[in-house]
């Protein structure tokens, strides 16, 4: 056979009457790597929560128009990258979901994030000011504390989004609306039948399963949609249209900043059971289970995440697209993809909804990295699987061949005696990092706030806090014993500064690609975003930025960690590829 483009082909082979068609996949070799895309080696980047941003303009939850004002300074001090949290579509009737990991629909962008000042088309309206100034007020006023107030967010930037839509039809440049209709017809069946579940979703709940029977599929939803729901799914069109725009602009002003790879995004596991994503992917969705894992260190006691996946049978037999289209949208708009708990790809723990044992389900692992592949080829993205947890003997080598990067979480590489392993431990191909969302913050973990919380939560008891306490001394000691620092380190070795600058003095230098530095930790933060198996016990998922985007560029701390990052000739040219290009 000739050689094929990248993608899903059919191979029909003839002989008088008889026939046979076989799915063909063509993919390349590898994912691109780091220096393909960047020309460098070893880079380092910034990770935050998108949410917790804020900004003069802005009050409620981070928006994109916060998230290109962060990229901006954080690439102006030499970061290669910034890393938020997933952003995939919440839903528009779901006002309880605020975990970004939960999402109804993957394929399609969280529009509470959208920045109601920064509307395409209406750039020089003063009605549009007035609505996102008298936004601003309202939940600056709504909000009595350092955390997210969700509810009040949703209610009333929901209402200014519907005002705007009604003003861009009045008033915007027929220029801007013709883009609007080329993003219609571009995106095509999927937009419309997302924001057919949208529209229908404000009618009758979030939660397809509890629609009217006729309406819990597709094309019942097209049979028996109201005609008053015609402009709602026009407008659930626009609002994806203007997060697209927004999200677009925030990664050309990352990479306009220097930034090597601009906006690091992240793909959640899968969408809760309920959301659109099931709806409108029904027919490949497996039924009567959660996604969720077996007890590991991770989590001692399991986990079920109430999440939908993927039968491999059924997904093989569209010729995974509902799978390519989500990497394709995820990917649209990031030099670096992030996949979120990526041993699903390979094998997934299903838990029965009749309270039958969970157990693994073998998944198709080479024709999923064979599509990752193809979509990060015709993107130009890097891509991360996050491997933490009951790692398959091959797993990562396998990865690896296929050129994905691993994931390094310092707190989690041991040694056999149980001791943190030191950064020559760490597997080069990888992006490494102190601590995730899920862990502590490099402060909690110095004062063993996250013991306090086990304790807290009777987890563990008195004793067993104890013996975690001095464990956690151990560990600390251990990392403080690196000397990475040296001339820098703080005098006192067991302050927690002198702590900082070793972990972050070690990463820099250390021979991984890609180094992730948290927010949290450059701020001192000691309070983690989310505590694995709470919901309302801890404030998972909202507490803001300790200061807001317009202090990033002259930060104390941020500017000391990129000093030491550039101390580790993070973000040089690469060497070996510098060398060849001179011959």
């Amino acid at each position: 056979m000739p050689p094929l483009s990248s993608g899903v082909h059919r191979l029909t082979v003839g002989s008088g009457a008889a026939s046979e068609t076989i799915r063909l996949i063509a993919a390349p070799q590898h994912a691109p790597s780091l220096q393909d895309v960047t020309g460098r080696a070893r880079i380092w980047g910034v990770n935050t929560a998108l949410y917790g941003l804020h900004s003069d303009r802005t009050a409620g939850i981070g928006d994109f128009g916060d998230l290109a004002g962060a990229a901006a300074a954080t690439g102006a001090i030499g970061a290669s990258f910034l890393g938020i949290n997933p952003v995939h579509n919440i839903g528009w009737a779901e006002h309880d979901t605020i975990s970004p990991y939960s999402p109804s629909h993957r394929g399609f962008l969280n529009t509470a994030h959208i920045a109601t000042e920064q509307i395409r088309g209406l750039e020089r309206s003063g009605t549009t000011r007035a609505v996102s100034d008298e936004l601003r007020q309202v939940l600056a006023n709504n909000s009595a504390s350092d955390l997210i107030d969700y509810r009040s967010h949703y209610q009333n930037h929901s209402a200014a989004l519907w005002v705007l839509y009604e003003i861009f039809v009045r008033e915007a440049d027929a220029g801007a609306k013709q883009e609007f209709d080329e993003f219609c017809r571009e995106q095509g069946a999927p937009l419309q039948k997302f924001a057919l579940f949208e529209a229908l979703s404000v009618m009758h709940g979030p939660d397809w399963r509890h629609w009217p029977q006729a309406l819990q599929t597709v094309a019942g939803g097209e049979t028996h949609v109201p005609d008053t729901a015609e402009d709602s799914k026009r407008f659930h069109s626009w609002l994806q249209w203007i997060a697209t725009g927004q999200l677009a602009a925030a990664q050309q002003q990352a990479t306009n900043s220097g930034m090597a790879l601009g906006l690091y995004l992240d793909l959640a596991v899968g969408p809760r059971r309920g959301g659109a994503e099931t709806w409108c992917e029904h027919a490949i969705v497996a039924e009567g289970v959660s996604i969720g894992a077996p007890p590991d260190f991770l989590s001692p006691a399991g986990q079920k995440w109430d999440l939908a996946g993927f039968a491999p049978a059924k997904l093989a037999e569209t010729g995974y697209q509902a799978f390519r289209d989500i990497l394709a949208q995820t990917m649209r708009h990031c030099g670096v993809l992030r996949i979120d708990h990526v041993l699903g790809m390979n094998r997934s723990y299903w838990i029965p909804d009749d309270g039958s044992p969970g157990g693994y389900i073998r998944q198709p692992f080479q024709s999923l990295l064979a599509m990752v592949a193809i979509e990060a080829e015709r993107a130009g993205t890097v891509v991360i699987g996050e491997d933490l947890g009951l790692v398959p003997d091959g797993f990562r080598e396998t990865m690896k061949a296929r050129g994905l990067y691993s994931y390094s979480v310092l707190q989690y590489e041991k040694t056999a005696d149980g001791a943190i392993a030191g950064p020559d431990h760490l597997r080069p191909a990888s992006l490494a990092c102190f601590g995730t969302h899920d862990t502590p913050t490099l402060k909690g973990f110095f004062h063993g706030h996250d013991i306090d919380w086990w304790q807290k939560l009777n987890w563990i008891d008195a004793d067993g806090a104890l013996q975690a306490r001095a464990n956690r001394q151990d560990e600390i000691a251990g990392i403080c014993a690196w000397r990475q620092a040296s001339g820098d380190a703080d005098s006192d070795e067991r302050s927690f500064n002198h702590l900082n600058i070793c972990v972050h003095s070690a990463l820099a230098n250390s021979d991984v690609a890609m180094v992730s530095v948290q927010l949290d930790d450059v701020l001192g933060e000691i309070e983690a975003q989310n505590l694995p198996g709470t919901i309302n016990q801890h404030p998972n998922w909202r507490r803001r930025c300790k200061i807001p985007v317009e202090a990033f560029a002259d930060n104390d701390n941020l500017l000391k960690i990129a000093k030491l990052m550039h101390q580790g000739a993070r973000n040089a040219p690469d060497a070996k590829r510098e060398n060849s290009s001179d011959h």
